[in-house]
Parts: structure tokens; C-alpha cells; sequence
């Protein structure tokens, strides 16, 4: 328990946090990888480039100080993040490291206004915190290891079969070397991918959403081909396209993730995504049809045409063999030779009301491109949709969703 006097402490500093909350991460994370470079072959450098992991550090230390008398308020919070360092590797022995650089970057950002009071406050604090994810990563540990199927750490998957599902994306169908089972995971969940590139000094880590629905002898992921090397995001994704072929080996963590279908609710689901955000939702149609016949399920996809939209046959033919099963397919800007798709242009609030179920206790799943994900989840409240019914996976702040509406 903290001290009263610390709790006062923390709160006061909320204002503070708001102004210098990313300049004191960024400063966080050049001390830490100074520091201790090793922690790179840990850290996404595509998120530390484009300042997602700085803003999403921020607004987690934000929440932490604003509720600190009451730190059961940030639990889910705790657990998503827990997931990911789950997935990652991240252990006890770096919380201390994580602190003392935390700790300095509070220093150097605010100077004389760093009051010994203050630092001496936010040192208890985070001894709290860090407990608190310590212990829900232990007991997350433990669950995927112990698991039928589970595992430590990272461990060697035969791509055993490699498919063009569309001119960006593929997929990887992936098999344990050892021959021995693997883990369940829900729909929606994803693994982490530890890869060693040439000419890299660091390991890289990506996490992708199983697009298959589990149960099977394998995983699949289905990756988006980035930019380029050049791109931070497009390093790991290149490679992946142009460098590994069927037979290599990639490493991966035990399934993660809080963001999958409910499948002990019987509500409708909607699911909807937009590009490459569509590999969580085929899973989630797939486990809803083989585990819940009798759900109804509405599946909306936008892609940019048809030469972009992956899985396509694959949700066809998933939806035929279902009475059950809605879908509707948006693109942006058509071929002429496309056809199949239901709307042109994006999903908006208008067409959103022609075509989702009239049940307003539905379950709302979403993934995509952020501006995609700012105008559904615009949509979505302007249908009046109760916060509680609406899901969503977003690598970076969720506050992000909240600005201003953009095109889906």
C-alpha cells in the first residue's frame, strides 16, 4: 500500500504529465538503450521511430498516476500491456533497470521542478506498479508454458507452406519442428515472431494475428509486405516475403493477446477491418461457424481493390455452407475487371445502418489501419453503440481513436 502523502504526490503531477508525458518517455528510452543496448533485440524499431511506443509509455504512466489510489482501475490495462510483454520476453529482472531510467528521465526533463519529494514519490510508485505487472506476467508465463501444447520463451516453426493471398499480402502456415502439439489460443490472438536478418545487428520482434482458426496442427499468419527495407515497418515484413521460403525455420512465442471473439456469448457479432486488419477477423468467422453454428455474424471488409483483398474465396466459401453469415466487401478504388464487392468508396456511418443487424446488443469487433480505426469507432458511437459491446486491437494509445473523424 502506498502512503498517503505519496498518492498526493502522484496525483499532483498529472498536469506535468500531460505537458512532458512523451518528452520524458523519449528521453526514457534513449537512456535505456544506451544503457543497455541488449534490449533492442526486445523493442519494436519501427514503433521507437515513429514514436508509438514513446506516446502509448506515456499514456500508460498518465493512467498509472491519475488512478494511482485506486491502481485496481488500470487492471485491463495492466493486462493488455502484460500480453505483450508476455509475448515479448520481457522478465522481473527488467522492471529494475525500467525504473532507474524512468526515474532519470523524470529528472532531466523537468529539472529543479523534480523535487526529491517528487522522485522519492514516483519511486514507491512504480515499485507498486512494477509488482503489479510482475505478478500478472508470472502467472501469464506459467499459463503458456503449463498449457497442452505450450511452451517457453520462443520456439523453431517449419514454414511448411507459403500463400500469395493478394499482390501485398501472404501467408505462412507454420508447423512446430520438435513434431509435437501446439498451443489453443482464441480467436484474435496473435503470436510474436523473433527474427534474425542479415545484415542486422539486433534481432527484430513482430507480432501478427493468427488468420486460421485454431485447433488445426498449425498456425497460420497472413503478413502485409511494407513499404521497403528503408521502412522501419517493412524491415521484418520484407523479409518475410522475399527471404523466407517453405522449409525455413521462424521462432515464436506462445499465443497472446486480450482482444478475440467471446465465444461463450451468443450475441451477433460484427467484424469489421480494413487491409491487413482482416487476418484476426477471418479467424474469428472461422471459430464462430465451426464453434457457434447458430451465431449470427456480420463481416464487413474494406480493401483498396481487388488485387489487395486477401482471403477472399476463403470467407466465401466459410459463408455459403452458413445461413448465419453476412458479408460485405468495400473497395476503394475498383479495377474494372473487379467484381464481388458490395459498396465503393469507404464504410460510413450511412451505409453502416443499411446493412448491420437491428439487435443493438451486438458484439463489435474492429482492426485496421489507424485512420480506418478512427472513423469505425466515430461510427460506431454515432450509432449510439454502448462502449461495453465495442472491441477493438490498436498497437498504440487508444486515445488515437479518439480524434477527430477521418474516411474508413
Amino acid at each position: 500500500m502506498l502512503q498517503a502523502r505519496t498518492i498526493e504526490i502522484i496525483k499532483s503531477t498529472v498536469p506535468v504529465l500531460e505537458v512532458h508525458g512523451e518528452a520524458i518517455t523519449s528521453r526514457f528510452y534513449q537512456l535505456l538503450f544506451t544503457k543497455h543496448p541488449e534490449l533492442l533485440n526486445i523493442f519494436n524499431h519501427a514503433n521507437q521511430k515513429k514514436g508509438r511506443q514513446q506516446a502509448a509509455l506515456a499514456n500508460a504512466v498518465y493512467a498509472a498516476a491519475a488512478n494511482i489510489d485506486k491502481l485496481e482501475m488500470i487492471i485491463p490495462v495492466v493486462k493488455q500491456i502484460a500480453h505483450k510483454h508476455r509475448s515479448l520476453g520481457v522478465k522481473p529482472e527488467h522492471y529494475p533497470v525500467v525504473g532507474e531510467n524512468l526515474l532519470q528521465a523524470i529528472k532531466d526533463v523537468l529539472g529543479d521542478a523534480a523535487t526529491g519529494e517528487i522522485i522519492n514519490a514516483w519511486a514507491e510508485a512504480y515499485g507498486v506498479i512494477a509488482d503489479a505487472f510482475i505478478g500478472v506476467e508470472r502467472d501469464m508465463y506459467e499459463a503458456a508454458e503449463q498449457q497442452k501444447g505450450g511452451w517457453e520463451g520462443f520456439r523453431a516453426f517449419v514454414v511448411a507452406e507459403k500463400v500469395e493471398e493478394s499482390s501485398v499480402i501472404t501467408s505462412f502456415y507454420l508447423k512446430p519442428q520438435d513434431g509435437g502439439p501446439i498451443a489453443e489460443f482464441n480467436p484474435g490472438q496473435y503470436v510474436s515472431v523473433k527474427m534474425e536478418i542479415p545484415g542486422e545487428t539486433n534481432t527484430h520482434i513482430r507480432q501478427y494475428s493468427l488468420s486460421d482458426s485454431p485447433g488445426k496442427e498449425h498456425y497460420r499468419i497472413s503478413v502485409k509486405k511494407e513499404a521497403g527495407l528503408i521502412s522501419p515497418d517493412g524491415i521484418v515484413s520484407v523479409y518475410l516475403h522475399e527471404g523466407v521460403k517453405a522449409g525455413d525455420v521462424l521462432n515464436l512465442s506462445a499465443p497472446a493477446g486480450d482482444f478475440y471473439l467471446d465465444t461463450e456469448s451468443a450475441k451477433p457479432a460484427v467484424l469489421i477491418s480494413g487491409g491487413v486488419g482482416l487476418t484476426p477477423m477471418v479467424s474469428m468467422l472461422k471459430t464462430a461457424v465451426e464453434k457457434q453454428p447458430e451465431r449470427e455474424v456480420t463481416f464487413i471488409h474494406a480493401a483498396i481493390n481487388g488485387q489487395t483483398h486477401a482471403l477472399k474465396d476463403e470467407v466465401k466459401k466459410v459463408a455459403e455452407v452458413a445461413e448465419n453469415i453476412s458479408t460485405y466487401f468495400v473497395y476503394e478504388k475498383p479495377l474494372e475487371e473487379d467484381f464481388g464487392y458490395d459498396q465503393t468508396g469507404y464504410i460510413d456511418e450511412a451505409w453502416l445502418r443499411k446493412v448491420l443487424p437491428l439487435n443493438k446488443e451486438a458484439e463489435y469487433y474492429f482492426c485496421g489501419p489507424v485512420p480506418f480505426m478512427q472513423a469505425i469507432n466515430h461510427a460506431l458511437q454515432e450509432l449510439n453503440i454502448k462502449k461495453e459491446n465495442i472491441h477493438f486491437e490498436f498497437f498504440g494509445p487508444a486515445s488515437d481513436l479518439e480524434k477527430e473523424k477521418v474516411n474508413a
